[in-house]
């Protein structure tokens, strides 16, 4: 495959945009969260793997939107959708029955067993809470889905050693936690970020940096993370983006900003 005709044209959204959209290959379904997961679910659809079903929370199955949603209730996701179910029966029957292979999140925090929050976060000494969208249907998704990719900006104010509050449940606190609460979901499986991917550990569950972004060194990714991060012994570097998949992702950005 051809890539982009020099890394200096590519941004490091892209790089992560991308990444996340190749994680979908070979998925059959995915439950799609509004930003960056949505992005990474269309472009999927539009390169790695055009058969994916994109569901979203609002109650459509197998949407084509033209343009990026704005939000679940967009209603470019109900024009192109195959079908549109109630809310109850999206949960009761289509998650909670175990047919979505894999649920896309973004996260304002996540913490080193992929842990998310959504809801608040502190903003320091006598300033008020920063309140966020909230939990919506992630908890479920976490809990349901088959797998569940996570995708977010690399910082130490995102990837941070405690939550400032749990809204959605990764790994807990480690191995078996999951089990224990009764989860039928494997949970997290990787966390796509700007810098690279992390993944949970085998035997602990904890995030692990197992893939650079091409110019991306290990000694960056640990500076821009919360907890002391482990990484493998040798961290493989992404594959660049093809110009296909540069194409496909800036038409896709532009068709939203044209309507």
């Amino acid at each position: 495959m051809s890539t982009a005709n020099a890394a200096g044209q590519v941004t490091r959204d892209e790089l992560m945009e991308v990444n996340a959209a190749r994680a979908l290959a070979g998925a059959g379904t995915c439950f799609v969260g509004i930003g960056l997961p949505s992005t990474a679910a269309n472009l999927a659809r539009r390169t790695v793997n055009p058969d994916l079903v994109l569901v979203y929370e609002s109650g459509t199955i197998g949407s084509r939107p033209t343009r990026l949603p704005l939000s679940i209730g967009d209603g470019e996701l109900a024009d192109t959708a195959d079908a549109v179910v109630s809310v109850p029966e999206m949960f009761n029957y289509w998650l909670q029955g175990g047919r979505i292979d894999v649920g896309f999140l973004g996260a304002a925090q996540v913490d080193r067993f992929a842990n998310v929050n959504t809801t608040v976060v502190d903003r320091g000494p006598d300033r008020p809470e920063g309140r966020l969208p909230g939990a919506g249907g992630a908890p479920e998704i976490a809990a349901n889905c088959g797998a569940v990719l996570l995708v977010l900006r690399h910082s130490t104010r995102n990837l941070v050693a405690e939550l400032d509050f749990v809204t959605t449940l990764g790994h807990g606190s480690g191995p078996g936690d999951r089990a224990r609460l009764g989860l039928p979901g494997r949970g997290p499986v990787a966390v796509i970020t700007d810098l690279g991917v992390l993944r949970p550990d085998p035997d602990s569950a904890e995030l692990v940096l197992t893939e650079l972004h091409p110019g991306v060194t290990v000694e960056q990714v640990r500076a821009a993370t919360g907890w002391e991060l482990r990484a493998v012994d040798a961290p493989a570097v992404t594959e660049p983006p093809t110009e296909a998949e540069l194409t496909a992702l800036r038409a896709l950005k532009a068709a939203g900003k044209e309507n």
